[in-house]
């Protein structure tokens, strides 16, 4: 579940008021030293309200997923759809210290620039001074873990492999498309 939140940390951070649930797509990172989720928000969004401490949060990591025709089997099969998703939930707790909010900052940019940084975002960078005014940092304790993973894992070795490959191309294939369609609509 820590593979799936690393690829895929734009996730869906889901929280309610009393009125209302709110739903932000978000970058969330987890912090192996603390074992905690951490995030920073748009101060202007609504669903800061909801971003108090100890309330509940449940946070969305979506993963790869696609239709898997029955064709790609060796057997017969029926058609199904196979994806990757992590929920977590847990307990929010604030960042309202300005240095530890750009820490959090900091250590979300090196985590997405990854082994081979292009940019380093250092902690005296005048533009962190304004934005820490902009944004809200939290952080979510985790209670609880959920993975699903649907990958054909019912099938035989062989279909199993097919259902994979399938995945694979598939999840390559119609995010190309759908990229090259937004880019040519704009």
């Amino acid at each position: 579940m820590i593979a799936v939140m690393k690829a895929f940390p734009f996730a869906l951070l889901v929280t309610a008021s009393k009125d209302h649930p709110y739903i932000t797509h978000i970058p969330i990172i987890y912090n192996e030293t603390s074992g905690r989720l951490v995030a920073h928000i748009d101060a202007t969004n609504p669903q800061v309200e909801t971003l108090n401490d100890g309330n509940a949060a449940t946070v969305v990591f979506k993963g790869p997923d696609t239709y898997i025709s029955p064709s790609v089997y060796s057997t017969e099969q029926l058609p199904t759809w196979n994806y990757i998703i992590v929920h977590i939930t847990g307990v929010i707790h604030r960042i309202t210290d300005p240095k530890a909010v750009k820490k959090t900052m900091i250590d979300m940019t090196d985590f997405l620039e990854g082994n081979d940084p292009k940019f380093v975002l250092k902690k005296d960078n005048p533009k962190m001074d304004r934005m820490v005014n902009y944004i809200k940092a939290f952080e979510i304790e985790i209670t609880n873990w959920e993975g699903k993973f649907k990958l054909s894992q019912d099938k035989i070795p062989q279909d199993y492999e097919l259902a994979k490959e399938a995945l694979i191309q598939n999840t390559q294939r119609d995010y190309k498309e759908f990229i090259n369609s937004i880019y040519k609509n704009l």
